[in-house]
């Protein structure tokens, strides 16, 4: 009992305590409440298989509702969306409600609060409610209209709900705190004008409630007992608290009455991926700017685009039980529920030959005109999977990089004069290579050992080779159109970087179109059907598919090829910041160029933006290797001084124009001198240079002069 207890998360043991201190079971209740002005995407999953987890955890009604209360960006077609990723994952609604479900009782219960005095109109302008509600260290002041008579306040709200007044004339607001600690209580808005047409209710309402307003009575009205959110909302609670204040009978003795059941809000960390964004409103823009192919574009963070590119549902649900419920933000790497994939596929997915970037292998001995189907295993982490037949002739398919004429040491794979198995089939030795008129290899001839059938039992067969090849034959291949996805963007935190756009950071590899051959079991495959490609990965057929043409997603890699690409960047600045204390030690000048060539090539090499942002905050210290190093990283590496903070870049110069060091006080004025933009920079210095210029005790070298009167000329 006592593990159980500990592997409950914060909001599991916060319905424990509920349920101890006698809420009755049958009056829990949950939602998940999507505004469907988007289509979901992956941080939306956690919340789903939080709130809909509870509900099968606790036997628990969960409803689906959706907070559409802005017409001017919600459509039908998100709410079929969000319906129809919700049943892939796997859950079932209890009920399908919708916050326009409750625009009479929202309204009713508006007058009310004007009636008490709880409310009234505001007929401000945006700017001018913003600048009269102060800052977070500045209370709001009283507006003008925060005293009108419950009359004047009431036939204005009527004459706003019946479509008399343009939008932005008046809003609704709460007449709570102008001078709360809280910014959100500073009389929040609870209703704007919109002449807009809603998916729902038509032209019915000129008005409609604000989020926060809505929410809560939302939650109140269907009974929800634990109002699950995301800790940006943790600051809107004493609202949340606030509004509930002016509906829920204040003598709350019927409190376990399913009618009077008080909702309470709770909030845990979102999910946050890297190399992912999840701004609904970047998303759009990626969509809307045609970046992308649509919301179910497979390299799109989407439910859609993930169900398409070839994630299982199974595979998002077991990531989002690894990475838990917790109350504090962290960032998830994208290669975990990459893993998670990879696990269910590995399972799932029949293994198959493909063959992307094709030349042609001729098997000299074999006899013209001859055919074999020999047996290849369906999935070995299956035994019931059992065995296809798959085609063997003498002319076949294999993978370019599969072949070098003369091979280096530690290449598995074919070169003249060396043997390889062909998986499933004979062992070959490559004999000759046939190029085009421009030297490239167009076709291999090699010749096969008779005897060394793979599962035949000769001697032969249980030859050891070098390595093993994938191969389609070519009378029996089928063409097909290979789209080998990668992520969207290159950066970790592509939206996080307040000096650029995350669209600068979009992946030009991120989609590449290729011509394929896949062998003959795969002409009758469906959309949806996934497979493990051989030595290539795991893929997935698309919704393009027809009858004449097969279309595939690579969906993932065997490895996780950003990890170690990530790893050799990583060490690679590692590395260079290792060599930078050769460059104080070495005697000679040409020493010195040859180290400093050596890191220039390591940095300019390093397309991480991240990793090389962190790199440079981290040397701006005294230490004068690392001064040197974040000059370096200014010099070579593919970022510019307009990437970088101002004042984190300003520090480095001051203080490397003060370093002891000849060595960081001219790469910091040679990169000053090299400047061709933001000479604001430059001048800014000038005063530092002429005191570095009259100050013998720095060890000015001759050299070092020479770069002062460069730079003070510039």
């Amino acid at each position: 009992m006592a593990a159980e207890e500990k592997s409950l998360h914060f909001i599991e043991q916060i319905i424990e305590d509920s349920l101890a201190s006698g809420f009755p079971q049958e009056n829990l209740r949950f939602r998940f409440p999507p505004e469907p002005n988007g289509y979901l995407h992956i941080g939306h999953a956690k919340s789903i298989c939080l709130n809909f987890g509870l509900g099968l955890k606790y036997n628990a009604p969960v409803n689906l509702r959706f907070d559409d209360t802005n017409p001017a960006k919600e459509e039908q077609e998100y709410v079929d969306a969000i319906k129809e990723d919700l049943l892939w994952l796997g859950f079932q609604w209890s009920e399908e409600l919708y916050s326009s479900d409750y625009f009479q009782q929202l309204y009713d219960w508006a007058v009310a609060m004007i009636k008490n005095g709880k409310a009234y109109i505001d007929s401000q302008s945006s700017e001018a409610m913003a600048i009269q509600k102060g800052t977070p260290t500045q209370p709001g002041v009283d507006g003008p209209f925060r005293n009108r008579s419950v009359e004047e306040n009431l036939t204005l709200f009527e004459g706003m709900k019946n479509g008399d007044f343009p939008e932005g004339s008046h809003v609704l607001r709460a007449k709570i705190d102008m001078a709360s600690t809280n910014m959100l209580m500073r009389d929040p808005l609870m209703y704007r004008i919109l002449h807009r047409h809603h998916h729902r209710t038509g032209n019915d309402w000129n008005i409609y409630p604000m989020y926060d307003y809505a929410h809560g009575e939302s939650d109140y009205i269907e009974h929800i007992s634990h109002s699950i959110c995301t800790l940006e909302f943790v600051m809107h609670r004493e609202l949340y608290d606030w509004f509930l204040d002016q509906i829920y009978p204040e003598s709350s003795s019927q409190s376990n009455d399913v009618d009077k059941v008080r909702p309470h809000q709770y909030e845990f960390a979102r999910l946050n991926l890297n190399y992912t964004v999840m701004s609904k409103r970047k998303l759009l823009q990626l969509v809307q700017e045609n970046r992308v192919n649509g919301w179910d574009d497979p390299r799109m963070p989407t439910i859609s685009g993930l169900r398409r590119r070839g994630y299982t549902a199974a595979s998002i649900r077991k990531f989002c039980e690894s990475i838990g419920v917790a109350k504090r933000e962290n960032v998830i790497d994208v290669s975990l529920l990459d893993f998670c994939l990879r696990e269910d596929l590995n399972k799932k997915a029949p293994r198959v030959m493909a063959v992307l970037d094709p030349i042609k292998l001729v098997i000299t001995n074999y006899p013209e005109g001859k055919e074999e189907f020999l047996d290849a295993e369906n999935n070995q982490e299956e035994e019931a999977a059992g065995f296809r037949k798959v085609p063997f002739s003498r002319e076949l398919y294999i993978e370019r990089e599969d072949f070098l004429e003369v091979a280096p040491a530690k290449f598995f794979r074919l070169s003249i004069g060396n043997e390889v198995r062909l998986k499933n089939a004979y062992i070959i030795k490559a004999e000759k290579v046939i190029k085009d008129s421009d030297g490239n290899s167009i076709e291999i001839h090699a010749t096969y050992d008779t005897d060394s059938l793979s599962g035949s039992g000769s001697e032969a067969s249980k030859r050891k080779v070098a390595g093993t090849l994938h191969w389609v034959a070519i009378k029996h291949a089928v063409e097909a159109e290979v789209r080998l996805y990668d992520r969207l963007f290159i950066d970790e935190a592509p939206d996080s970087h307040k000096e650029k756009n995350f669209l600068d950071f979009m992946n030009s590899n991120s989609l590449q179109t290729v011509k394929g051959f896949v062998e003959p079991s795969l002409a009758t495959a469906i959309a949806g059907d996934h497979f493990q490609f051989q030595r290539l990965g795991y893929f997935t057929v698309d919704k393009d598919t027809t009858n004449s043409k097969l279309v595939f997603n690579k969906t993932v890699g065997l490895k996780d090829a950003w990890e170690e690409k990530g790893k050799k960047e990583e060490n690679s600045l590692n590395n260079a910041l290792k060599d930078i204390n050769k460059y104080f030690k070495v005697a000679t000048r040409e020493e010195r160029i040859a180290i400093r060539k050596a890191i220039g090539e390591t940095l300019a090499g390093i397309a991480n933006y991240s990793l090389l942002q962190n790199a440079f905050k981290k040397n701006i210290n005294n230490n004068k290797t690392s001064l040197l190093f974040a000059q370096f990283i200014l010099k070579y590496s593919s970022l510019k001084s307009a990437d970088f903070d101002k004042e984190a870049v300003s520090k480095l110069y001051l203080m490397s124009l003060r370093s002891e060091s000849t060595f960081v006080r001219s790469r910091a004025l040679l990169n000053l001198r090299d400047l061709e933009t933001n000479l604001d920079l430059v001048h800014s210095f000038r005063d530092e240079i002429l005191k570095l210029q009259s100050n013998p005790s720095k060890s000015t070298t001759e050299r070092e002069s020479e770069f002062i009167e460069q730079v003070l000329n510039k």
